[in-house]
């Protein structure tokens, strides 16, 4: 459930206790209004990882470009903690225009994904990530199952593709040439995933 601290001496100490435990990494300020997220769960965990690597053959080890399992993204010129996001995975393709600046980006990376988790606000984010310049927004939901795709319409990220298990749709990325799409697995749907010269995976 959300809860909202208004004592800044207990603020300041749970801040640091996350921390400290390292449970941190994807908490986010929403202009100046600190969100803390739960550790991700196995399942969350398989598919972002998952994506990452596979991201990671496509883009990064050709040099095209480099991708994170997660990384602070903010629009601020000066203190970057007053308002940041933490996609699960980021590919800034070579040219983006946003600056590296070793503890977070100053602009969006060119494809982003976000693995939606019980009471989230993956949604919430999306005029965020429509300010600081992401091309294309790939959500993963997990309950109901569903892929969506976002692309920028007059300087707004909008749906532009759904894919659902009871479908025969398949999304494709225009910005990092893979197409994504369900396939039957035993505990849940499988993601399968394929790259424009025949590679192919299932999550």
């Amino acid at each position: 459930m959300p809860m909202l601290i208004n004592n800044p001496g207990r603020e300041d100490a749970l801040i640091a206790q996350r921390r400290e435990g390292g449970i941190d990494g994807h908490d986010e300020v929403w202009d100046g209004v600190y969100v803390m997220a739960p550790i991700a769960n196995n399942e969350h965990q398989d598919i972002s990882t998952s994506l990452t690597v596979i991201l990671g053959l496509l883009i990064m080890f050709p040099r095209l470009g480099r991708v994170h399992g997660g990384a602070n993204v903010s629009d601020q010129l000066d203190d970057w903690t007053q308002n940041y996001r933490v996609p699960d995975v980021l590919v800034f393709l070579n040219g983006n225009p946003a600056q590296d600046r070793g503890s977070h980006w100053l602009g969006g990376p060119d494809f982003a994904i976000e693995i939606a988790s019980p009471g989230d606000r993956s949604r919430e984010k999306i005029d965020f990530y429509s300010r600081v310049g992401v091309r294309e927004l790939l959500i993963i939901d997990r309950d109901p199952w569903q892929l969506e795709l976002f692309r920028p319409v007059g300087g707004r990220l909008q749906s532009a593709v759904v894919a659902t298990p009871a479908d025969a749709v398949s999304i494709q990325s225009e910005i990092v040439g893979i197409t994504l799409g369900f396939v039957p697995g035993e505990k849940r749907p499988g993601i399968a995933v394929a790259s424009r010269d025949g590679q192919s995976w299932t999550i």
